[in-house]
């Protein structure tokens, strides 16, 4: 199997961004050890692009992950500390859109 591609977008509740990403910032070192993490990154919109951009707004975020398997994948969804992870920002997030991709 290939690598499996994950990017989700999450949207925290107005003005609590910051507070979801010092959770999730604290929570990757976690996740960065489990077994078949490749990548599991934040990325927020890169300013002065240009008109082509499509933004994904202050209140979001999107999480870029690569596994070595889809086994890994589900591992670490219900690992732990990806559960506490999710107990400690239920309440401030408005959205959250999970894609789990391979490759074309």
């Amino acid at each position: 199997m290939s690598v499996v591609n994950v990017v989700a977008i999450i949207t925290a509740k107005a003005g609590k961004r910051a507070e979801v990403l010092t959770a999730f910032k604290a929570n990757m070192p976690a996740v960065h050890a489990e077994k078949g993490c490749i990548e599991y990154n934040a990325v927020v919109d890169m300013e002065g692009v240009g008109g082509f951009q499509a933004k994904l707004g202050e209140d979001s975020f999107a999480v870029i992950e690569k596994w070595e398997s889809m086994d890994a994948l589900m591992a670490h969804a219900t690992s732990d500390h990806m559960k506490a992870y999710g107990a400690k920002t239920k309440d401030l997030l408005e959205s959250r859109v999970i894609h789990v991709l391979e490759s074309a």
